[in-house]
């Protein structure tokens, strides 16, 4: 072909030759612009699978067991990697007319990291053990009251004792742990299992090794894809942890590279990040509020007085000077996120000092000279002054600073108490011994609130802070957990958050964010609402390091 062409030119002239090389010059541009285009039109760009990624945990892992967690959140986190929740791994959950049975069919062929079968067995020994005194399980309150029996190699049922409307949340949230590994170890005993570091479990990732240094501090996991993931591909083969004693020091190892993400941070975290990076900010069904003890101060039984501290909190001055407007203003004590919520709570008690002073002044608490309002009740002066315990925790410090501003305008005076989270809990939670406590609310999914406000809660370990009487709450904090009928609950629902707000039982502040940082080559992480900081990890599976071309 190549002696033709030779043989053609010899017989061109100079200018036929330069049209002809130039003729075809534009035929291959125009074969590789219109392969090209044929190319990205006919393929799109697809995750695919490999890579490693490490994420940085503050902590130690303790029991990375379903049974035994509590509140140590790198457990939590890897319980998540490692473990499938019942809504992974069921086929169907059939509710009986009677709304107190449940039966759940399992996915058919589930396994275990190990290989070995996973079936309703697993599904009965979980209950079991949970309910077992001797295991002392801290999530046994959420199934008190639930038995449960093996129908079938994949069904099996569950009864309560009084139906409640949210049982079918609570199942899809159940993690199930392998019988055969922790059946024949008494109840009692669970906690000293090696399995609680090392274990077996549905989830998309399984162990490979971990690295424990002399003095007992676990610097690393290091994981693999779980061939037995019952819900898809991982495409992520490689997932690692490397844990720190503090969130400095994540920090410093994330702007060195060592470390590609890293959760729960402030905005004051995020100005020291060096390196290139994206920041996700996700929202969760937490809040911050003032909860006041109206048996400790007098001046806090006048709804006046707590109307006044609603209407004179700069709820927009903390969510843009400490929060950087990373989260949500909260007005009452349901999430936006949730089935339910109200909003116009927000409008009724907007910032408004001038107003909440009005309030005050046709209430009969003036100002005196030093500033501070204050009124004579039953003989005696009492003023507006009020001690508000606060966690030692940067942002809630200067939460508490910006409110005590605040209140100072319209004659509140304010008295700071920073403590911290271990006296707050060992004292002031367990004896209710404060006037005003800046404390969070961790909220489910669902709106079930009864632990927050139910009066039978008001005590410790009730989560009733603010030590609320109200009987007509407490009937319709029963109805929402019984009333199968959305519409009603709904109605219920209302009427509920409305008495609350209208009580003013705690000023409502703030939601915060979840704020995530990682490297930028990330790709599947989904910033949708999620229940508990580690379920950031409920869709690690479709997390991506890696990209191609693919046909449509």
């Amino acid at each position: 072909m190549f002696s033709r062409l030779r043989i053609l030119f010899k017989h061109l002239t100079f200018t036929e030759a330069r049209l002809f090389i130039g003729s075809l010059a534009v035929f291959g541009i125009s074969a590789i612009f219109g392969g090209t285009h044929l190319f990205y039109s006919q393929t799109v760009v697809a995750p695919v699978a490999g890579g490693t990624y490490t994420e940085g945990l503050v902590g130690q892992p303790i029991a990375i067991n379903p049974l035994l967690t509590a509140s140590n959140d790198p457990d939590r986190d890897l319980i998540e990697v490692f473990y499938s929740p019942l809504s992974r791994l069921i086929e169907t959950i059939k509710e009986g007319e009677d709304h107190k049975t449940w039966s759940v069919f399992l996915k058919p062929d589930l396994r275990w990291s190990d290989g070995e079968p996973l079936t309703s067995d697993d599904l009965v020994f979980t209950i079991e053990t949970i309910n077992d005194p001797e295991s002392h399980s801290p999530i046994a309150p959420l199934w008190q009251g639930v038995s449960v029996e093996r129908l079938s190699e994949r069904e099996t049922r569950f009864s309560l004792r009084t139906p409640y409307a949210f049982f079918e949340t609570s199942l899809q949230n159940l993690y199930v742990v392998p019988r055969h590994i922790f059946g024949t170890i008494p109840p009692a005993n669970l906690r000293l299992s090696n399995y609680n570091l090392e274990p077996v479990g549905s989830g998309p990732y399984r162990l490979r090794s971990f690295i424990k240094r002399k003095d007992g501090f676990i610097t690393d996991y290091l994981t693999e894809a779980n061939p037995n993931y019952p819900d898809g591909e991982v495409l992520i083969k490689n997932l690692a942890f490397k844990f720190f004693d503090s969130s400095e020091n994540a920090l410093s190892a994330f702007n060195r590279r060592e470390i590609d993400g890293l959760g729960g941070l402030d905005y004051r975290a995020l100005q020291k990040i060096k390196i290139s990076h994206t920041v996700a900010v996700v929202p969760m069904p937490r809040y911050y509020a003032i909860f006041l003890n109206q048996n400790a101060h007098l001046a806090l039984k006048d709804l006046a007085v707590r109307t006044a501290l609603a209407r004179g909190a700069d709820r927009g001055g903390v969510l843009s000077n400490v929060l950087r407007d990373n989260g949500l203003l909260m007005y009452g004590p349901l999430h936006p996120g949730i089935e339910g919520y109200v909003s116009t709570f927000g409008s009724i008690d907007r910032y408004d000092p001038e107003g909440a002073a009005n309030i005050l002044d046709k209430a009969g608490w003036k100002l005196k000279p030093d500033g501070v309002r204050a009124k004579t009740i039953g003989g005696g002066e009492v003023e507006l002054s009020f001690n508000l315990v606060v966690p030692d925790i940067s942002f809630l410090n200067d939460t508490a600073a910006v409110l005590r501003d605040a209140y100072q305008r319209i004659g509140i005076r304010l008295k700071i108490e920073s403590l911290s989270p271990a006296e707050i809990n060992a004292r002031s939670l367990k004896e209710r011994d404060y006037q005003m406590i800046l404390f969070g609310n961790i909220l489910k999914n669902t709106p079930d609130i009864f632990s927050f406000w139910h009066s039978s809660e008001r005590f410790f370990p009730g989560l009733n802070l603010s030590l609320y009487e109200n009987r007509g709450v407490d009937t319709m904090l029963e109805s929402v957990r019984k009333d199968f009928d959305r519409a009603s609950r709904l109605n219920t629902l209302t009427r509920l958050q409305t008495t609350i707000h209208n009580d003013y039982p705690a000023i409502f502040l703030f939601s915060p964010s979840y704020l995530y940082v990682h490297q930028k080559d990330l790709g599947g992480f989904t910033t949708q609402f999620i229940a508990t900081p580690a379920e950031r990890f409920r869709e690690v599976a479709g997390w991506f390091l890696k990209t191609a071309r693919v046909l449509r």
